[in-house]
């Protein structure tokens, strides 16, 4: 009679949470990175090249046929003659040697036909990075050309354009000895992500939240000049409430209730812009003006009904926003009670609703 041995269990995941069941276990962004296919990694690139923005006056995305061996071109900020270039590549395994010589074969041709300058910098960008053994080459910079010399026939003659045989000539030859190359280097995988990690796309491309919402400023003592279309639409409401004159923020000295409801509204809307730069920081664009966008539909309907007044109807919409179901955008955790109310300010500020008939 034959015995049934059981299988070992697996131990249970640590951490097991709803999220998890729902979505699977959280994958590491540097695993990620490993397996993006080649439209990932493009897209990848180009939002990488936004980290670079701060520290050079011009960054340009010349990747594509005719880019001669330039990817991403960044500018030096004090002297835009000096430039330095990031190659990416999109490889499956480590980079190695045998994958950068038809580069460094275009970066010589053709800056020895004047093509364009030879860069200050030359990086290659890659999912995994440099090998080893290329790793070690790219610190040795007299290694790295006499390779590159030998390697040339294999690789760049044939390699660096499909209209002529590029050969190492004589005039070729010195001109290829002259370089420096100790300009070449990789980005490992890690510095990529850390550097990613500092543009909008990050959270909307590897998840993990965002980051905790900085305080605010307090609205300063006088309206500013690009507060002035909600002011005056909230002046509106208030006039036709009282049924008299108010033509500025002193006129509500009289009208304490009014006056109260004027700097909560003021803090509100200042809550709401400063939601709008956190946004611009940590997600891709248009994101905010979507969730503007859902508001504005929330509070149609209430903008339609009957109110007593502006000032009610400014109350009665104010109160419906702060109830709108909002848990499925991307910022749904960083949305304050103030930020709803002021949303609807902004939207006054666009001339997009108004409180009065």
């Amino acid at each position: 009679m034959k015995t049934t041995v059981p299988l070992p269990q697996p131990p249970a995941p640590a951490g097991v949470t709803a999220a998890f069941v729902s979505t699977g276990l959280p994958i590491p962004a540097i695993e990620r990175l490993r397996i993006f296919g080649d439209r990932q990694w493009e897209e990848f690139v180009l939002e990488w090249a936004d980290s670079l923005r701060d520290l050079y006056s011009r960054v340009e995305r010349c990747g594509g046929a005719g880019d001669m061996g330039r990817d991403v071109v960044a500018y030096e900020k004090v002297d835009p003659s000096l430039w330095d270039n990031f190659q990416c590549k999109h490889y499956k395994d480590p980079l190695t040697p045998a994958s950068i010589w038809v580069e460094l074969g275009k970066l010589v041709y053709y800056t020895s036909i004047g093509e364009y300058s030879y860069p200050r910098r030359y990086t290659f960008v890659a999912p995994q990075g440099a090998g080893t053994k290329l790793s070690n080459l790219l610190k040795k910079s007299a290694k790295l050309k006499t390779e590159l010399v030998g390697n040339w026939s294999a690789y760049c003659r044939t390699g660096i354009t499909s209209t002529k045989f590029v050969e190492l000539d004589a005039a070729l030859s010195a001109y290829l000895d002259g370089l420096d190359f100790s300009i070449f280097d990789a980005i490992p995988p890690l510095q990529l992500l850390d550097q990613h990690a500092r543009t909008r796309w990050h959270a909307a491309r590897f998840g993990g939240g965002l980051p905790v919402r900085p305080s605010f400023d307090p609205p300063p003592t006088s309206v500013a000049a690009h507060e002035i279309n909600y002011v005056s639409a909230l002046l509106e409401a208030y006039e036709d409430h009282v049924k008299a004159p108010v033509a500025s923020a002193d006129d509500l000295a009289a009208h304490p209730e009014l006056g109260e409801h004027f700097g909560d509204s003021r803090l509100e809307f200042y809550s709401a812009e400063a939601l709008r730069a956190f946004s611009r920081d940590t997600l891709p664009p248009n994101v905010f003006e979507r969730l503007q966008d859902e508001f504005h539909g929330g509070i149609r309907d209430e903008l339609r009904g009957e109110h007593a007044s502006g000032y009610r109807c400014v109350l009665a919409v104010t109160k419906t926003a702060r109830l709108l179901p909002m848990t499925s955008h991307p910022l749904a955790e960083r949305l304050s009670v103030r930020d709803r109310a002021g949303i609807c300010h902004q939207l006054a500020n666009d001339k997009k609703v108004k409180w009065t008939r």
